[in-house]
């Protein structure tokens, strides 16, 4: 199956508390594989931190959120969130439908529900590997950020796009 036809088929909806522990899984496996090729291994374990998640934490976060989850067919692909205000906390897709249009699809979904909202401009928080995605998207970085997660530096960008109202 070609991009364009994964693509097609991938479904959105809202994140329910069935979903907690496929979407932990999603977000630490997109860590821990696909963003591995840009951090070191004790990036990697600090911002994942595998085996040391609570599923009911992470439950009442995401429920905490505007969060969506992104099927293809009945499998989950990944999710994403959005606040009030334009700002994504997480956007993550399985490294198994890496680089099949989920992630374009999930951010094309969340511009259309900023265009409805209040919200005048998206931003997000972005590790240097999802940079070229957004940025193909239409963000701009705005700042270069070193976070320090369970006292390890990170890098990544605060990136920003517009939200342009439907007429």
């Amino acid at each position: 199956m070609n991009d364009r036809e994964t693509s097609a088929r991938v479904s959105i909806r809202p994140y329910k508390s069935a979903d907690a522990e496929i979407t932990l899984r999603i977000f630490q496996d997109a860590i821990t594989v696909t963003a591995s090729a840009n951090y070191t291994p004790e990036q990697v374990f600090a911002w994942a931190r595998p085996g040391l998640r609570d599923v009911t934490e992470w439950d009442q976060s995401m429920r905490g959120r505007n969060s969506y989850v992104a099927l293809v067919g009945d499998q989950m692909a990944g999710f994403s969130d959005m606040s009030s205000d334009g700002h994504i906390e997480m956007l993550f897709v399985s490294p198994r439908f890496a680089g099949q249009g989920v992630a374009g699809k999930l951010l094309k979904f969340l511009e259309q529900q900023a265009q409805g909202s209040s919200a005048r401009q998206l931003t997000a928080e972005v590790s240097i590997t999802a940079r070229p995605f957004f940025e193909v998207c239409g963000f701009h970085v705005e700042a270069e950020q070193h976070p320090i997660v369970q006292g390890v530096a990170l890098t990544n960008f605060r990136m920003t796009k517009k939200v342009y109202r439907q007429a």
